[in-house]
């Protein structure tokens, strides 16, 4: 079907509709809002880009299963605490306004906002997906899921977590990487899908949907949690300099590994649940004809 003749979702719509009426409201009104702006802003953006990949290849996450979509934003809830738990060892963010707020309150809103991340990421990845440049992409580099490799990333991804609780000050950044080579080993290893089984052929398209979706919602994280209130902070050793925003320009790099966990972890709840159905929900390898 040609992108011409395709109708842009009416979602598509709604989401515009919410991401700017909250874009506005977030960043006019004074004392606290964004606590329960957050949500509806992001949610908007969810639906609009995933209205626009369907709008250029025929196919999106809500077009194919909108339960599953659903489903999203309650895996996102777990793991978003996860890097909670990292960051009180590591200290490296704080939330301006979270005093105002009880701890069952604060966890409550907290949870409600950033389950909002697989569903933003994988849209935005799967919209990257469809550019052409990724579609022609070539780079041959291959990294075998052989026990070797399996061994490695994950007594690395040990490794890494272990620095990380030992002397947080000087590996912080490993927060990002460490899960990732723990879970993508699993994965492997009980035959979930993994980014491995695509890179074993040289193919990194995945990968850099992937990346290029993560920074997509990174800009838009980072701008609009500038002008917002509870707002979060940063507290980057040695890499305090040069903001964009809130964050070290140094520390947009996170966001690259960390898109490969949130993919990586979706598989494996979706293993541990035995919905196999479920695996190739994610669709972010360019077809050839789709993307302009």
């Amino acid at each position: 079907m040609m992108m011409s003749k395709r109708k842009f979702p009416f979602y598509g719509w709604i989401g515009i509709f919410l991401t700017i009426t909250f874009w506005l409201i977030n960043w006019s009104l004074d004392e606290l809002r964004t606590h329960w702006g957050f949500f509806p802003m992001w949610l908007g953006l969810c639906l609009t880009v995933d209205a626009f990949v369907y709008f250029r290849k025929g196919t999106s996450m809500i077009k194919r299963n909108r339960a599953a979509f659903v489903v999203l934003f309650f895996i996102s809830i777990p793991v978003w605490w996860l890097f909670e738990f990292f960051n009180s060892v590591t200290e490296n963010w704080i939330y301006e306004g979270k005093q105002y707020f009880t701890d069952f309150e604060y966890f409550i809103l907290g949870s409600i906002s950033f389950s909002t991340v697989m569903p933003a990421v994988f849209s935005s990845a799967e919209l990257a997906g469809t550019f052409k440049w990724i579609r022609n992409l070539k780079i041959g580099f291959s990294i075998q899921p052989n026990k070797k490799n399996i061994v490695l990333f994950f007594s690395l991804g040990i490794l890494m977590l272990l620095l990380i609780f030992l002397f947080p000050k000087y590996f912080y950044p490993l927060i990002w990487l460490a899960p990732f080579l723990i879970i993508e080993a699993v994965n492997v290893l009980f035959k979930n899908r993994s980014l491995l089984h695509y890179i074993k052929e040289g193919d990194w398209k995945i990968v850099i949907s992937l990346w290029i979706g993560c920074l997509i919602c990174a800009f838009f994280w980072e701008m609009w949690n500038y002008f917002s209130y509870p707002k979060w902070v940063y507290s980057l050793p040695y890499l305090n300099f040069l903001h964009l925003f809130e964050m070290p320009v140094l520390g947009y790099i996170g966001y690259l590994p960390f898109s490969m966990e949130l993919f990586a972890i979706y598989h494996l709840v979706i293993g541990l649940m035995n919905k196999k159905d479920l695996e190739n929900f994610i669709q972010l390898i360019p077809n050839k004809k789709e993307g302009a």
